[in-house]
């Protein structure tokens, strides 16, 4: 079982700059971690990993959270807050059959990965150009 440590990842800039996301802790089964942009909780960038044990189904379910939330500071009645203006999500989840061989899981991760790491690719339009396919 892997220990709960920093994950760092790079964003896709012109220029890009690696995101340290540090331990925040494991409650329930959920792992979290967390990026202080400003030092205002409020505005922490979050990423949430958890692992189900097989249900009924026979399926081990593995879900990765991103948070990723806007804040721009208001005044309201002369009071100056950071405040939330608008939350990025993706949800990843990530359903195994119980007897599914590690071959076959890191296959999928591997299809995974390349969908989203490849820039030039139809979807990669669609997920972050909003663009329907036809």
């Amino acid at each position: 079982m892997p220990q709960i440590e920093a994950l760092v990842l790079t964003d896709r800039d012109a220029t890009p700059d690696d995101h340290t996301f540090n331990p925040r802790g494991i409650d329930s089964g959920v792992a979290t971690y967390v990026e202080s942009v400003t030092g205002v909780p409020i505005a922490d960038r979050r990423i949430t990993v958890s692992v189900t044990k097989p249900s009924s189904n026979g399926r081990v379910k593995v879900n990765v959270k991103v948070t990723l939330p806007v804040v721009q500071n208001v005044e309201v009645v002369g009071v100056t807050k950071p405040t939330i203006v608008r939350t990025n999500y993706a949800d990843l989840t990530f359903n195994y059959d119980t007897t599914s061989s590690t071959r076959e899981r890191d296959d999928l991760v591997a299809f995974v990965e390349g969908l989203l790491a490849w820039t030039d690719n139809p979807l990669s339009a669609t997920i972050v150009d909003l663009e329907g396919l036809y």
